[in-house]
């Protein structure tokens, strides 16, 4: 009799934790733009709520959309809206997209620090990465040969800069696609013809940063709109959050969570 009772407290035991683990488990995965803010919130939070677990990936906005459209996991991160035709996808499988603004970014338009290239306008930025323009001097630089560099197509940073700087055009076959801000950031700094672009927070010394249109991409410049290629990043829950997932979008919502956001390098909502 003792040994029978020992035996059902351990399958409850063991039924009941996993259970337990799974119920304070957060899942998000997507954007590599919103990646560093979901890191740095998460640490914080786990550290005020020691109980919870956030697991965060990354893979582009597109692969975090896809996630929470088959229910893999509670949060997608992304660095653009859900296009209409994905809100249908996901509303067919009974998911219901939410989105949570996160904070506010712009799209840096990235060179080389040898480049003395300082503004370029959103028609010359669309004739380069279409290929009509294939050397720094015909936009007032050296005679150099561009190299053109951009994000892959799952990218929301890819698909906000496609409908912003190139109108829907088509990116010129020559050019380096790259699976994330870093790469990027990377690669121009490392490339004495390139260009590039990404998200605020990944800007470094090893990049020069062009102005758009005569406008530099400042906090000023993204919250007033001035800045032609400036966005919010989301993350997005099926239907409204609740328990922990709400508490922990909260928190990044919150002034504490917003100063995180500030120092990752991106800007806050408010």
């Amino acid at each position: 009799m003792h040994n029978k009772i020992i035996v059902l407290i351990l399958a409850l035991v063991l039924g009941i934790l996993p259970l337990l683990a799974q119920r304070n488990t957060i899942t998000c995965s997507g954007s590599t733009t919103v990646l560093p803010i979901a890191q740095a919130t998460a640490e914080a939070f786990m550290d005020l709520n020691p109980d919870i677990n956030i697991s965060i990936r990354g893979g582009g906005s597109g692969v975090g959309i896809a996630a929470l459209q088959n229910g893999t996991v509670q949060i997608a991160n992304s660095s653009r809206p859900m296009k209409s035709k994905e809100l249908t996808q996901a509303k067919s499988k009974g998911i219901n997209p939410t989105p949570y603004a996160v904070a506010l970014d712009g799209i840096a338009i990235i060179a080389h620090r040898s480049n003395p290239v300082k503004n370029l306008t959103v028609a010359q930025i669309r004739d380069i990465y279409t290929g009509k323009i294939k050397d720094w001097s015909a936009v007032g630089g050296p005679k150099l040969p561009i190299v053109v560099i951009s994000r892959d197509v799952a990218s929301g940073t890819f698909e906000v800069f496609n409908d912003k700087a190139l109108n829907g055009a088509k990116v010129d076959p020559s050019a380096q696609l790259l699976a994330s801000n870093n790469a990027i950031a990377t690669t121009v700094g490392s490339t004495p013809g390139a260009i590039g672009y990404v998200g605020l927070g990944y800007l470094t010394d090893e990049v020069k940063t062009l102005s758009v249109n005569g406008t530099e991409a400042s906090e000023k410049t993204v919250k007033d709109g001035s800045y032609q290629l400036s966005r919010k990043l989301y993350m997005y829950t099926n239907g409204k959050a609740t328990g922990n997932v709400n508490k922990y979008l909260a928190f990044i919502q919150s002034s504490a969570g917003q100063k995180i956001v500030q120092a990752q390098g991106f800007i806050t909502l408010n």
